[in-house]
């Protein structure tokens, strides 16, 4: 099939991560004959984060097969409802029921390590008085928390550059799952010291997920690239329309 009928992958990243995180990804989905996509996620408010992506979404012409890590898996739960998303694919994600927020889905579970390795960071709003909070992982605990099996070099690096997350982002609901009417794919990092891989579980289960478990800490696309590209394609496979995707 050539790229013009394909799909186009987007690639959602997640908090404390921007979309260097799929860098050893990208250049296999691409090598196989996809467009890709990895925006910049503002990691401002979930209902924020999701209409940006949702309007990237929007401007793309055909398909798209909508990738979302960690927090990124909240934001697809909601920008996937955009008319031309065919299928989600979850990696150590948040898959939230509607009306649901990120506090209220990871509450109900015991905390992960990543629970005692939080830093708060205010930061100033245009046109308010009160500042924001932004939300980071101590540095020095960044690698073992998040990025356990990583190059340890790389992690260095990545902890230094997070991009952080805004507080109010835990709270907001989300207002659709879009995994209620679109087929969707999920990834169970069992050795995330991030998020509780039993939210992960959770959240999958009740979406009705065909799920894969990978030994892996939270950065899963960095420790196990080639087991989230065969994720990816299957969900690329199992939704094309037209004739078959040759990946």
């Amino acid at each position: 099939m050539s790229r013009s009928d394909s799909p186009t992958v987007v690639l959602v990243h997640g908090a404390f991560a921007d979309a260097s995180s799929f860098a050893r990804v990208i250049p296999e989905l691409i090598a196989r004959g996809l467009d890709v996509v990895a925006p910049a996620v503002p990691n401002r408010s979930l209902l924020g984060d999701s209409a940006y992506i949702a309007s990237i979404v929007r401007g793309i012409p055909g398909p798209v097969v909508l990738v979302g890590h960690s927090y990124g898996g909240a934001v697809i739960t909601v920008a996937g409802a955009e008319d031309n998303v065919t299928a989600l694919v979850y990696l150590a994600g948040y898959a939230l029921e509607e009306g649901e927020s990120l506090g209220e889905l990871q509450g109900g579970f015991p905390d992960s390590d990543l629970a005692t390795a939080l830093v708060s960071t205010p930061f100033p709003i245009e046109g308010s008085s009160t500042p924001g909070t932004d939300v980071s992982v101590e540095i020095d605990t960044f690698p073992s928390i998040f990025a356990a099996d990583v190059d340890p070099d790389l992690a260095a690096v990545l902890a230094v550059s997070q991009r952080p997350l805004a507080a109010q982002a835990f709270a907001e609901k989300a207002p659709k799952a879009a995994w209620k009417t679109k087929p969707s794919w999920g990834l169970v990092a069992t050795a995330d010291r991030t998020i509780n891989p039993e939210v992960e579980r959770y959240g999958y289960r009740r979406a009705g997920m065909t799920t894969v478990e990978v030994d892996s800490s939270h950065l899963v696309m960095l420790a196990h690239p080639e087991r989230v590209i065969e994720l990816i394609e299957e969900a690329v496979r199992a939704t094309a329309v037209g004739p078959a995707v040759d990946l």
